[in-house]
């Protein structure tokens, strides 16, 4: 019979967050607050951490009065500069001194507002580790920020089927989750294919993003991934029972009716996509092979049949009924 056939590949993932980040802080000083829990929700924005600012608080202050000065200078400089009883170039220097002093001050402003640590973006903090009175530099982690709104799986796919994967290709991920031994299927598609080909295992990373489900999915999870590659809309299949390959190449036994008896008819035929159990079927040039004949699909090669022999087909298993 006619139906839509699915050429499928099984492989093997990783589930992935839809974001994360190690937390490290952007200046070195002392640890004063830690304004966060291990494992619990944080919103994009909220302050983490706090890194003492007393020493950059004094320098903004000495800044500030410096720039209130500078401030004052230009504003005397142009009142004297357009009665010209000061020269240009004491109004100039004025106004330079008023910009690098205005400069040096936004750069404390800058630094001072880098002493709070804040969470990038919305998800579930990690553990933490360090403690208040801990030295911090730029190079200490923190924590880590997962988000898990959504979730991700990573996959290799061999070479040879990279041709048939591109961003929107349907992904079926099958994983315990949190329910034991019963698994949990969760579809997607493909957002990523790598555009190199990793020479160790002759494959290239791809990445799909699952649909929301019920089911816990946490990052590191082991998961089955089914990939669908192609498609083949309204295809001749019959059962891969039915297939009988000899000396005389591959064919297949139907039943036509022949002097009101039925009768075996053997039809050479091309094989092409094999899937769940099913195989399509091309006759060759000479034969014919309608829709909706009958195929012997059990005993082949085991039961003596030859070309003109009565048969007595029997309904084929419900597997292979399905449209």
């Amino acid at each position: 019979m006619r139906r839509d056939l699915a050429e499928t590949i099984n492989l093997v993932g990783s589930l992935q967050p839809n974001e994360s980040a190690e937390i490290r802080p952007e200046v070195s000083g002392i640890v004063r607050s830690i304004q966060f829990e291990e494992g619990r929700k944080v919103a994009a924005g909220d302050v983490l951490l706090k890194i003492d600012d007393a020493e950059l608080r004094a320098q903004l202050e000495q800044v500030a009065a410096r720039f209130k000065l500078a401030e004052l200078n230009v504003a005397r400089s142009e009142n004297l500069s357009q009665s010209r009883t000061i020269p240009q170039s004491d109004y100039d220097r004025a106004r330079s001194e008023y910009a690098a002093v205005k400069a040096e001050m936004e750069v404390l402003q800058l630094r001072l507002a880098k002493t709070e640590l804040k969470a990038p973006f919305a998800g579930i903090v990690g553990s933490r580790t360090i403690s208040v009175g801990d030295y911090v530099t730029t190079a200490s982690v923190i924590t880590r920020i997962d988000d898990l709104s959504k979730s991700k799986v990573s996959f290799s796919v061999p070479e040879r089927y990279l041709a048939k994967v591109r961003p929107g290709t349907q992904v079926r991920v099958t994983t315990r989750g949190d329910t034991g031994s019963v698994p949990q299927v969760i579809v997607g598609e493909v957002y990523f294919v790598s555009a190199t080909i990793d020479r160790s295992i002759r494959a290239s990373e791809v990445k799909a993003l699952l649909e929301a489900s019920n089911v816990i999915l946490r990052p590191g999870m082991f998961a089955n991934v089914e990939l669908l590659l192609e498609v083949r809309s309204q295809v001749l299949t019959v059962p891969e029972s039915a297939v009988l390959a000899d000396a005389r190449g591959i064919q297949i036994i139907i039943v036509e009716v022949k002097d009101g008896k039925q009768v075996a008819r053997f039809v050479p035929v091309t094989t092409g996509l094999r899937a769940r159990g099913l195989v399509e079927v091309t006759p060759v040039a000479t034969a014919a092979l309608p829709d909706d004949v009958s195929v012997v699909a059990a005993g082949v090669g085991a039961v003596m049949l030859y070309p003109g022999a009565p048969v007595a087909p029997k309904p084929l298993r419900e597997v292979f009924q399905q449209p």
